[in-house]
């Protein structure tokens, strides 16, 4: 989060499968009670309404203004930021973002649905917070996690952003993005656990937990039978080299550009893919964009004298 003018900048990177800020990320994830549920861990108590947050994750939807769940993952995001700066109470100016393709689409909806209240009183883990949403302000996906380090992106580069839904592609020239050459795929790292889950059940005839399959994705191994390990990490290599062969439609060649990747995917292409580590570069910091779209909107607000 960032001071300005008495207010904080607060960036939320809203993804399928997880919720990240400048410091925290956790499972997108809302399961709703009238009643107050007998386990509360991460609760959030709000309009009378009781929601267990980071249980399981969200299903994609092209459209995150369907319901008020992320409305509520917004609401224990910046209760969490606002615990690590030891306060319950503040003006917040929220920076969020969507998927490249999709910004000039659904921004102004997107902007509405995070303003849709301005003074919210909710009590998440037992402690009261008490915010006054003063404004928000929506970025592409993916640019924001480069902004922060742009000078380095001389001559031309891809930027390759894989998150839990949707993998992005956007070409950066000489430190400045090309919005003729952005792609969207629904080629997201859920599409790999998928296939994980099915061959699984077909080579194996078993069925495997979620969190298995995360570990071995993250960090290429998990204590389970050699052979179930080697499906899993023979699946998770061809959907390292589908990402690839998408990013050669786009006219990506190692020989003439750099690629650059950001989001969850990365360490996908770290434990499984095969490339030139002189021309590929992997940022594993799951929370750059977040930090990047607080950047851009304290950016602005500087440009523009206060307002967005």
């Amino acid at each position: 989060m960032k001071n300005y003018n008495n207010a904080l900048i607060i960036g939320i990177d809203h993804g399928y499968g997880n919720i990240k800020t400048a410091n925290c990320c956790f499972n997108t994830g809302v399961t709703a009670y009238d009643k107050e549920p007998t386990f509360k861990e991460n609760l959030l108590v709000w309009n009378d309404r009781y929601y267990l947050i980071g249980e399981e994750h969200k299903e994609f939807s092209a459209d995150k203004m369907l319901d008020l769940d992320y409305y509520v993952l917004t609401l224990a995001a910046i209760a969490r930021e606002l615990n690590i700066c030891k306060t319950n109470m503040a003006d917040v100016l929220i920076a969020a973002g969507l998927p490249l393709t999709w910004v000039s689409e659904q921004k102004e909806a997107f902007k509405k649905y995070l303003l849709q209240f301005d003074n919210v009183d909710y009590n998440f883990k037992g402690k009261d917070y008490h915010i006054r949403i003063v404004s928000a302000d929506v970025y592409p996906q993916g640019f924001a996690a480069i902004i922060n380090n742009l000078s380095g992106f001389t001559g031309v580069n891809i930027l390759c952003d894989i998150g839990n839904g949707t993998m992005n592609v956007m070409y950066v020239n000489d430190k400045k993005p090309d919005s003729r050459r952005c792609f969207t795929e629904k080629f997201g790292t859920n599409q790999c656990l998928l296939a994980i889950r099915e061959n699984i059940m077909r080579i194996h005839h078993a069925a495997i937990d979620n969190s298995v399959i995360t570990r071995v994705l993250r960090f290429g191994t998990a204590d389970i039978d050699e052979s179930y390990l080697k499906t899993i990490t023979d699946t998770a290599k061809e959907y390292v080299e589908g990402i690839f062969r998408r990013l050669r439609e786009h006219e990506y060649d190692t020989r003439l550009m750099k690629l650059y990747f950001v989001g969850g995917g990365g360490c996908l292409i770290k434990n499984f893919g095969s490339y030139d580590g002189s021309r590929v570069t992997i940022n594993d910091d799951i929370c750059a964009t977040a930090k990047g779209y607080e950047r851009m909107l304290e950016m602005k607000l500087i440009r523009n004298g206060g307002s967005i």
